[in-house]
């Protein structure tokens, strides 16, 4: 369990490294569930508090699941997890008017704990 987080906190670390004018931070979910456990809540406070300090920035939250057969039932736990991200990020800060969700369509491609994600982008303005 703990290398496990550990391989989940280094993935969430390079992620937040990106350089430019816009910083992703990504938030790992168990399997088919779209609750934040402590390390995702810590991940989003990050991200509220980096959205913050660039002051006008947008934010883009992008939710993802695996396709497991009903596709519907798939699409609706992506946008869950998009949803759940952007109403904490919410509550720690960030204008609702500068979130945006894009939840994606399952893919059969990726099975594994990518499937199981939402990428938050902070995009300065």
């Amino acid at each position: 369990m703990l290398r496990r987080l550990s391989l989940v906190l280094g993935l969430c670390v390079l992620a937040g490294c990106s350089t430019g004018s816009s910083r992703k931070y990504v938030v790992f979910f168990t399997h088919g569930s779209a609750a934040l456990d402590e390390t995702a809540q810590t991940i989003v406070s990050h991200a509220a508090a980096t959205a913050l300090a660039k002051g006008r920035a947008n934010v883009i939250v992008e939710g993802y699941a695996a396709a497991h057969g009903d596709l519907s039932a798939d699409e609706l736990l992506a946008m869950d997890r998009a949803r759940i991200v952007a109403d904490q990020l919410a509550r720690d800060g960030v204008a609702p008017s500068a979130i945006r969700q894009a939840p994606r369509a399952p893919s059969n491609e990726n099975v594994s704990v990518a499937a199981r994600r939402v990428e938050i982008e902070i995009v300065a303005q």
